[in-house]
């Protein structure tokens, strides 16, 4: 590097390390708005003078092969730099900035960038020594994107104004940032020599290459992670969903079995023979209701014995109308016996239901039945709540 380029770099203020500097440029809003307008034309890739065999733009013409190009404004740095200097050249992205950074951004490679300034004193030995240099050539077109503009037209006068070179010629090496701005690694300002570029070149790529692709690798390991986690969340709500669906189904096989005995006619027993059946319907009920509360009893007292035991699983049941009961369990016990635990205790209202932890939340419903209290993760203490289906 010379040491014009070394005054040039220290008195800008850059943060510099081993030579590579580095320093986040916000871009101006005319150039990221020129992004969605470089998309329409696709990526020009033309190097004119056939050097290559490209792709030229729609809005790319020619009258024939005798009569001179007809070159867009956008084409405009090629077309003069191949009149003066040749076909043998680094191969310039011919297409808007943003579109070049983001190429360089999906093949995973810096953005080589030149602003050229054709009065500069400086410009022409550059050109024609450096940039046409084999070497250089061979070597940008293999690890970087190049993309070069004018410095009084359009998109290169605003990057001109953006980094503020101090002298020409001026090449800059990029790296993706965010939507709005750019990592400048490095800034070569005024003449140099292609021995002096390529070393600058092959230093960037070997310090700044490795952080570059393992940024990229950790942003890629990130993605998959989002994929695996929305597919994951994907797979639980589907379950939710079939889960949800069978309950829907089994209530409404309930609720036509209900239709049909309501609809079955009904023969009125003669007096004597409804005074029987009335009481002996009392006599059932109460028995029941002794029978429950003999039950409840006996629950309690096992409650209590079982509070001491460590296979003992203490289940906490919280009713819909705030009610709160809890009920010990073995261990071993599956899901089935709270279901049956509840329905042994004739609560009015309570119908078709499943049970749900709060946190985390999950559903403890027809899929689980079988599974043990510890494997489902309710031993030796848990908190359930009855949803009323």
């Amino acid at each position: 590097m010379s040491s014009t380029m070394r005054d040039d770099i220290r008195s800008s203020g850059e943060a510099s390390c081993n030579g590579i500097v580095r320093r986040m440029v916000r871009l101006p809003r005319s150039l990221i708005g020129g992004f969605s307008r470089a998309m329409g034309h696709g990526r020009g890739r033309i190097g004119i003078g056939g050097r290559r065999t490209q792709n030229l733009p729609s809005n790319f013409q020619m009258q024939n092969t005798e009569e001179p190009l007809i070159v867009p404004e956008a084409f405009a740095f090629l077309h003069g730099f191949e009149q003066h200097y040749g076909t043998m050249h680094p191969f310039f992205y011919a297409c808007q900035f943003m579109e070049a950074l983001k190429i360089a951004k999906d093949e995973h490679k810096f953005l080589f960038m030149y602003l050229h300034s054709p009065e500069h004193p400086f410009t022409p030995s550059f050109c024609r020594e450096t940039l046409s240099s084999e070497l250089v050539v061979q070597f940008l077109d293999a690890n970087f994107v190049s993309w070069a503009a004018l410095t009084d037209r359009e998109e290169g006068l605003q990057m001109a104004a953006t980094l503020n070179p101090s002298c020409f010629p001026f090449c800059a090496i990029i790296a993706p940032a965010h939507s709005d701005s750019i990592a400048v690694l490095q800034k070569m300002e005024g003449p140099i020599s292609p021995t002096e570029l390529m070393g600058i070149l092959q230093r960037t790529v070997e310090e700044q290459g490795l952080a570059f692709h393992s940024q990229k690798a950790k942003q890629a390991e990130q993605n998959q992670k989002m994929i695996a986690d929305h597919r994951l969340r994907d797979e639980q709500d589907a379950a939710y969903l079939a889960a949800l669906q069978i309950d829907k189904e089994k209530e409404k096989l309930k609720s036509s079995a209900l239709a049909e005995r309501i609809q079955k006619p009904v023969q009125v027993p003669k007096k004597a023979n409804s005074e029987k059946l009335e009481n002996h319907s009392n006599k059932k009920n109460n028995g029941k209701m002794k029978e429950a509360s003999a039950t409840r009893d006996s629950q309690y007292k096992e409650v209590a014995n079982r509070g001491k035991d460590p296979q003992a699983a203490q289940i906490l049941i919280r009713f819909p109308n705030g009610e709160r009961r809890e009920q010990c369990f073995l261990c071993t016990d599956k899901v089935q016996a709270i279901y049956r635990h509840i329905d042994s205790l004739g609560l009015p209202g309570i119908g078709n239901y499943r049970l749900i932890s709060s946190f985390p939340r999950r559903v403890y419903g027809v899929d689980q039945m079988g599974m043990m209290l510890k494997d489902a993760g309710l031993h030796p203490r848990a908190s359930l709540f009855l949803e009323l289906l």
